[in-house]
């Protein structure tokens, strides 16, 4: 069995977040709201922490790794400012 080596690139990581993520929110936005605000704090204090650590101590772990991050923090807030814009910033569970 041959195993296929896919290398995304940044801009193509980035759509396939954007496009998940409003996916979730077109489908449920009271999960995606929960999930926007839990992911995108994780997501953001360990960026936060591995850039510090980054500036302390230099590592071996690739400059991708932090565009990457970082690019998933925009997604969520690309997908969740969409969605608001979209429909006037009007969440269904709050009806």
């Amino acid at each position: 069995m041959s195993r296929m080596n896919i290398r995304l690139s940044l801009m193509e990581i980035f759509l396939l977040e954007v496009l998940l993520w409003l996916g979730l929110w077109l489908l449920n936005d009271y999960v995606a709201t929960l999930l926007t605000l839990i992911l995108g704090a994780i997501v953001s204090a360990v960026l936060l922490i591995a850039l510090m650590s980054e500036w302390i101590e230099r590592s071996k772990v690739p400059r991708r790794y932090f565009y990457i991050m970082a690019l998933s923090v925009l997604a969520i807030v690309i997908a969740a400012g969409s969605y608001a814009i979209i429909f006037d910033g009007r969440l269904e569970f709050l009806k």
